[in-house]
């Protein structure tokens, strides 16, 4: 059976690795949501300051519901933080509003990863959707045609993933150039952005490591049919 195959325990250690992330991010977070910048800017001010600094235009700022559900919309030019980010005084409310701009940072001066995860976008959501339940249907009967299809669509969504690391983590690299450069917090502060930006990119590190043991999970599987 598919759910309950050997190849399973292939993935053991990245769902390990994906919880210890996730708790590492949201304890991080927590942690420096407690210690305020000496700059005093709330994170949309943060925001604010480095797209000023960095001239990058008309970009709006908008506060959004959830933690942790930032991100930065190049088609609607908009920057979305989170309630615990948008109106915070923290180093962590900093920090993360820093990493989104830094998106924008990304997308103004054409950073080539960022194009190419746009572009890949459509076809890697179009094969997470479908790759899992083609493979399942190919496999149960016996269609090896459609099983080597379910492998390619999820092929799409594993080089989504790794296009998305770099990304991430020249967004946090830009974000601390930026804090630094626009004094959006003190240089004793540093060191807890970058323990939120770092404890934030293990999580992408993790999704993309589970990514690909996935993909080398479904070709052992194929093998059998």
């Amino acid at each position: 059976m598919f759910f309950f195959d050997w190849t399973f325990i292939l993935l053991i250690p990245v769902i390990i690795l994906a919880f210890w992330a996730q708790r590492k991010v949201s304890s991080t977070f927590a942690k420096y949501s407690k210690v305020h910048s000496s700059s005093g800017l709330t994170g949309k001010e943060a925001a604010e300051r480095i797209i000023s600094a960095y001239s990058l235009g008309n970009i709006k700022i908008k506060p959004i519901r959830g933690t942790l559900t930032d991100h930065f919309d190049p088609r609607r030019n908009e920057l979305a933080l989170s309630e615990p980010v948008y109106n915070a005084t923290s180093v962590a409310a900093i920090s993360v509003a820093a990493h989104e701009t830094g998106h924008a940072i990304q997308y103004a001066r054409g950073y080539l990863p960022m194009k190419i995860r746009g572009a890949i976008v459509p076809v890697a959501g179009f094969g997470s959707n479908l790759a899992i339940p083609l493979f399942i249907f190919g496999f149960i009967l016996g269609l090896p045609p459609l099983v080597k299809l379910g492998i390619i669509l999820f092929s799409f969504a594993v080089v989504f993933h790794i296009v998305t690391l770099p990304v991430e983590l020249d967004a946090s690299r830009r974000a601390l150039i930026a804090l630094r450069e626009t004094g959006s917090v003190g240089e004793e502060e540093i060191t807890g952005a970058r323990r939120v930006l770092t404890a934030a990119a293990m999580t992408y590190i993790a999704a993309t490591l589970m990514a690909i043991v996935q993909l080398i999970r479904l070709v052992l599987i194929s093998r059998r049919t």
